[in-house]
């Protein structure tokens, strides 16, 4: 069933920036964040978003046909450190896109282009400092992403309980958090620390739809809330990462563990829990089954609502 928009308890400004009901995101996995998994999100109401850090724009391209094709809104992701291609703002634009977040980078390089053409840009920021740049380059919105969530981080992490209101007090900017996020009292928790829009990572690739291999699925939903590794904390990006034989070993490396990441392909399609750093957050341990899109997306809607009341009364 189509979610009406705008949704009663989401009519903001990060809901209208996105274009859809409910603002929730999400978040830009590389080679997982494609029309299999964007299409479900955005077809319960939130937003899907099609990723360009695999650098495999051609296949990329086809996805956002799809997206297209379906008449769904969603969004792109250009993270700046893994997209190598000096033209991706154009691509993204010639797609048709109206909302991208940029990562990985800093927001001076396509903030200006992807505004000029009228598309909408938040920039994900992992401290008050970059918050701040981000600002002043003119972003129409920041994703403030916590220490505790997946995939490459800042090597100084700071948690989504202490960066979320520290940000929300210095910019006026709406802003989308990140980290630690996946039910209706987390998202309501993020609400009331000042944002307007919530980001999904691990929790979307724990679902039905997701087209990572059973084997990582059930990973996710076996690991505790101390299974995940912070890596690579002497250089940068870090890394949040599952708890394996291979995240293990290069726990106390001292070395760059980029060298060592592996084939991501072979654990994300072949399911080879070892051929690869397997990036997950710490919500890791908050998820106890693989559940469809619609139902994550809904769940979180009603507890939030839930969630609200309860603290009216």
């Amino acid at each position: 069933m189509k979610v009406k928009y705008p949704h009663p308890l989401f009519d903001n400004r990060v809901s209208r920036d996105l274009g859809v009901p409910i603002p929730i995101v999400q978040a830009p996995m590389g080679w997982i964040a494609r029309s299999q998994l964007a299409s479900a999100v955005s077809a319960a109401g939130a937003c899907g978003i099609i990723e360009t850090s695999s650098g495999e724009l051609d296949v990329v391209k086809n996805e956002m046909a799809i997206m297209n094709g379906l008449g769904l809104s969603y969004g792109v992701n250009i993270a700046q450190a893994f997209v190598r291609d000096p033209d991706i703002a154009e691509f993204v634009i010639n797609q048709g896109v109206k909302f991208v977040t940029t990562s990985a980078g800093s927001p001076t390089k396509y903030t200006g282009v992807l505004k000029a053409a009228g598309l909408t840009v938040y920039h994900v920021v992992p401290t008050l400092e970059a918050a701040k740049k981000a600002v002043d380059a003119g972003v129409d919105g920041l994703v403030v992403e916590g220490g505790e969530g997946g995939g490459f981080k800042s090597p100084t992490p700071v948690s989504t309980m202490v960066l979320l209101p520290l940000v929300r007090d210095h910019v006026s900017v709406p802003i989308i958090a990140a980290g630690g996020i996946n039910d209706g009292r987390t998202m309501a928790a993020a609400f009331a620390l000042g944002a307007e829009g919530v980001q999904m990572g691990t929790q979307m690739v724990s679902s039905e739809e997701s087209p990572v291999h059973e084997n990582w699925k059930r990973a996710i939903i076996d690991a505790s809330e101390t299974d995940t590794l912070f890596l690579n904390q002497r250089f940068s990006p870090a890394l949040r990462a599952l708890r394996t034989d291979r995240s293990e070993r290069l726990s106390d490396s001292d070395s760059n563990v980029f060298g060592e990441f592996g084939n991501p392909q072979e654990l994300y399609f072949g399911g080879d829990m070892e051929a690869a750093i397997a990036l997950s957050g710490q919500v890791a341990g908050r998820i106890n089954e693989v559940r469809p899109i619609h139902d994550i997306i809904s769940g979180t809607v009603n507890e939030f609502s839930e969630t609200i009341a309860r603290l009216k009364n």
